[in-house]
């Protein structure tokens, strides 16, 4: 500052000491997975392209190959960071069966949390350590109940595929008009759908997650 300067010049000096770019902050992949998570979740899957992640990064789509190979390596890592909340359990010989859907349970809701992001578990192959976590938990949940391996191995390959196939089936229905259902069901004639009509509020039944449990039960009281 000197003697003739004004306060005014005074105070667009101590301005300037904050005006210079600030550093960006680096590509990593926790930023590029945490970044796409976020697009699904308010978009849904199929907003996901690497493009769309590089722009909200602030970055060209070159920069994240340096750290992704492609968009079907991003689709595992965001499988894998979804199976790291998975809280399994320690094997009960009483209650497996009760601890196998709460695990399903966990896995459908973090699904759910984020639109359609099931199918990229449909095009998983099963070579990340965080999803195979997953298996690992579910295999020892039915060797201690006593179940044969290679028929828990079946089981867990139905279980998992199912998870998907309802959560993925969740995000393209989105919510159910069930009354519209019912006054559509109530048209039908009756001489040629009798059952359907006369039967049409247990076809429509079930609150909330009431039917995906049923089916898990289901597939788990078939094993004796």
């Amino acid at each position: 500052m000197t003697r003739n300067s004004s306060r005014e010049e005074w105070a667009d000096q101590i301005a300037a000491l904050d005006s210079a770019p600030a550093r960006k902050e680096p590509i990593t992949v926790g930023r590029i997975v945490g970044t796409a998570l976020e697009l699904v979740r308010a978009e849904g899957f199929d907003a996901l392209t690497m493009r769309r992640v590089a722009a909200a990064l602030g970055t060209g789509p070159a920069s994240l190959y340096a750290h992704v190979r492609n968009k079907a390596d991003l689709d595992d890592l965001l499988i894998g960071t979804l199976s790291r909340n998975i809280t399994l359990p320690e094997p009960d010989a009483r209650e497996w069966r009760a601890q196998v859907v709460d695990v399903c349970g966990q896995l459908r809701d973090q699904f759910l949390r984020h639109p359609g992001i099931a199918r990229a578990a449909l095009n998983a192959p099963p070579a990340n350590l965080d999803t195979l976590r997953i298996t690992e938990g579910l295999l020892a949940l039915f060797v201690a109940g006593g179940v044969a391996v290679r028929t828990a191995a079946w089981t867990i390959d139905a279980l998992l595929l199912y998870v998907s196939a309802y959560t993925v089936e969740s995000s393209l229905r989105g919510s159910v008009d069930r009354d519209e259902m019912l006054a559509r069901l109530g048209m039908l004639p009756v001489n040629r759908f009798p059952l359907v009509v006369e039967h049409a509020s247990e076809l429509n039944s079930g609150e909330g997650h009431e039917r995906f449990e049923f089916a898990l039960r289901l597939m788990l009281d078939g094993l004796g």
